[in-house]
Formats: structure tokens, C-alpha cells, sequence
């Protein structure tokens, strides 16, 4: 019996813990747990959805993490309070082409640490009225500077966090120095494609 109840216990040792912490370490990303700890305050992080895309070990594609969050303050506060909390962290503000990759509202920062590369988005957030006789409503959208309406305040918060291997953006454009492509390729043609005959010999 003693011998059965010691054979359970090395089974259990060798085989479910490490399963389990596998299945844990599987399933568990530091990356959200560091966006976990971002001091930023309660109003600035709620409702938040996060979405996972890609793959850990960059088989065809890298992860993406992308981290939605409501804000009840304006953009222009909500930002200020993201950056400070980024730099705090380790991040560093990465000045950078394509930040964005096409304009966006609102204000839109990159950030670097690490192996890491995040992208950060604040701006007014799309508020979408009920439906109106079964159609849906017509969202005006605020011009710049303009505030939203009340019961359309606060923020949408947006984080992108992608493994710097994988941005584009940390690699350099190849150059176009004329210098370095050679000859036209593409000769001049004159006004008679078929030139001058050469004379065949007598």
C-alpha cells in the first residue's frame, strides 16, 4: 500500500505538475502581464479587451498583441498619463517613419524596449447610439478640437505590441542613389526603330 501511495505521488510530481506549469506558460503572456502593470489609473484602463494574433515562436507570423481600453477623460489627459507610465516602465519613445503608417486622429506615439516595439493610440472614441426605428443611427464625427458630445466623453485607448525583429520599421528602406542602379536600361531609340541597314557584302 505504502509502495502504490509513493508510485501515485512520483507520478503526479513528473508528470501533472510540469503539464500543468506548461499549459500555464502556453497560455499566460508576459507581454500582457507588463500592460498589467502600467501605473496608470483606474479611469484610464477600463473595459479592457485584449487580442492576440500571429504566432510566439514567429512561425509565418509574429505574435501581435493588441490591448483596447475605454478612458472617462479627454485624449489629451488620458495620453499624458500613458506616456508618463510607459516611461516609468523602460519604454523609450522611438522617433520613426510610418508612426503611424497612414494619419490617424488623435495622438498617436511609438515606443521601444527591449526585443519589443508598442505602438500607442488615444483619441476620441466612436460612440454608437442605439438603433433608430430598426436603422442605425447617424454618428456625426467630431471635427479637430471639437469637443464630443456628453454622452460621448472620455477616450479609446489602443496598444500594439510587436516583437521589433518583426516591425518593418526597424528595418532600413533600400536606397534608390541612382548611383548605385547602373545604366539605363531602356536606350534612347531614334526616329527610325529600325536604324540604317547594313549593307550586305558583294
Amino acid at each position: 500500500m505504502r509502495l502504490a501511495v509513493l508510485t501515485s505521488v512520483i507520478v503526479v510530481m513528473l508528470g501533472a505538475l510540469p503539464a500543468y506549469f506548461g499549459a500555464r506558460a502556453l497560455t499566460d503572456d508576459p507581454v500582457f502581464d507588463t500592460l498589467d502593470a502600467l501605473d496608470v489609473p483606474g479611469w484610464a484602463a477600463t473595459q479592457t479587451v485584449d487580442d492576440v494574433s500571429g504566432s510566439r515562436w514567429c512561425l509565418l507570423d509574429c505574435r501581435l498583441r493588441e490591448r483596447t481600453a475605454d478612458s472617462e477623460r479627454p485624449p489629451e489627459e488620458t495620453a499624458q498619463v500613458y506616456e508618463q507610465a510607459l516611461l516609468r516602465d523602460g519604454w523609450r519613445r522611438w522617433e520613426v517613419d510610418r508612426c503611424p503608417d497612414q494619419e490617424e486622429k488623435g495622438t498617436y506615439t511609438c515606443w521601444r524596449r527591449d526585443e519589443l516595439t508598442l505602438d500607442l493610440w488615444v483619441r476620441v472614441p466612436t460612440c454608437v447610439p442605439p438603433p433608430v426605428d430598426g436603422e442605425p443611427a447617424i454618428v456625426p464625427v467630431p471635427e479637430p478640437g471639437e469637443e464630443p458630445p456628453a454622452e460621448c466623453s472620455g477616450a479609446s485607448v489602443t496598444l500594439k505590441v510587436r516583437n521589433a525583429i518583426d516591425d518593418d520599421r526597424t528595418r532600413p528602406l533600400p536606397s534608390t542613389d541612382p548611383s548605385l542602379t547602373g545604366e539605363d536600361p531602356f536606350p534612347t531609340l531614334t526616329d527610325d526603330p529600325l536604324g540604317e541597314l547594313t549593307p550586305s557584302p558583294s
